[in-house]
């Protein structure tokens, strides 16, 4: 019998981590190796980009899985660095973003239709 279906996870938890303060030189191997343990690993995406150096997305199979890793690897010493492991929230990312892009949508009707900005 599975017990797992009557436990109640808090929201943020969901089967996508983000892990900061990784090792640059950390190969995918690496991190399949440290993440693997705690179950089956669907993808691993380590940043490569002068912005995203050091932070991976980890994506588990089962969302227990993702919780025990979490619960295990946060603070986890990697070659000197602790890891900082979180839960992925799309909703905080994509909010910023799409501020942003409508922001810049206003500006532009803005200047298309010579409307001026009240602090000008």
């Amino acid at each position: 019998m599975n017990n797992r279906q009557n436990v109640r996870l808090p929201p943020e938890v969901n089967r996508a981590l983000f892990v900061r303060n990784l090792p640059f030189k950390i190969t995918p191997e690496e991190m399949y190796d440290i993440f693997g343990k705690y179950g089956a690993i669907r993808q691993i995406r380590v940043g490569d980009a002068n912005d995203t150096k050091g932070t991976a997305f980890v994506i588990y199979e089962d969302i227990f899985d993702a919780k025990t890793a979490y619960e295990h690897l946060q603070g986890f010493n990697i070659m000197g660095r602790y890891l900082i492991v979180l839960y992925y929230q799309p909703n905080k990312v994509t909010k910023k973003m799409n501020l942003a892009r409508k922001e810049e949508e206003l500006r532009e009707l803005k200047s298309r239709y010579g409307i001026a900005d009240e602090d000008d």
